[in-house]
């Protein structure tokens, strides 16, 4: 099980980017956290965060507004982290891979077309269409279920806190691959099964261990 942002994609800088613009743009105020407590969140849930930042919008026009940039730059020009398809096809010629993530179904697609990696993925999830955003388990949980397998069978590859404590509340094994500039939390990280540094250590004879 892979998540998409900051593992596969290096997103993450440019979710902050449009967002802290567009809460500046529509008058409202950037918090120090909140990028870190954004991460994680299902579209409702960080739509209706950034409404109570102050963005002089309704929940549901503010993620229209985000998304919409989103997909733009990454038509642009595609953030894929080191390795990131390589691991990807790797480990897909050995295993059935799902994906649950935290972007909309939209972005999703457009992330999986340009990266030519669709046909990659058995079951992809996004938290638009569960009831819970991570840190909850609900999204690991639904891909498990397309995937047809029992969660406790699953790896599941983290970068964030929320996305750690997620994949652990499901059930899963949890690999960490942190990213350097948003780096998890410590309890968060204390519940991963193996700690990378890239995706190119993410082997099939680590998974098969």
């Amino acid at each position: 099980m892979f998540d998409l942002d900051g593992v596969l994609v290096d997103s993450e800088p440019v979710w902050e980017e449009v967002r802290r613009a567009f809460v500046a743009d529509h008058g409202g105020t950037w918090q120090p956290d909140t990028q870190s407590r954004l991460m994680g969140m299902s579209t409702q849930e960080w739509a209706a965060y950034l409404h109570e930042l102050g963005v002089r919008l309704p929940p549901d026009e503010i993620a229209g507004g985000v998304i919409e940039q989103m997909a733009e730059r990454y038509r642009h020009e595609l953030p894929l982290l080191e390795g990131a398809r390589e691991t990807v096809r790797r480990l897909s010629g050995r295993f059935p891979l799902g994906l649950a993530s935290s972007s909309p179904r939209a972005l999703i697609d457009v992330v999986l077309d340009a990266a030519g990696l669709r046909d990659a993925f058995t079951a992809t999830v996004s938290t638009e269409e569960v009831p819970r955003g991570k840190p909850a388990p609900d999204g690991y949980l639904e891909a498990a279920s397309r995937l047809g397998v029992d969660p406790e069978e699953c790896v599941a590859v983290e970068d964030s806190s929320n996305g750690l404590r997620s994949a652990h509340a499901a059930g899963m094994r949890v690999i960490a691959v942190p990213h350097h500039r948003y780096p998890p939390d410590p309890d968060a990280l204390a519940l991963a099964w193996r700690v990378l540094p890239g995706l190119d250590a993410l082997t099939p004879e680590l998974l098969e261990s």
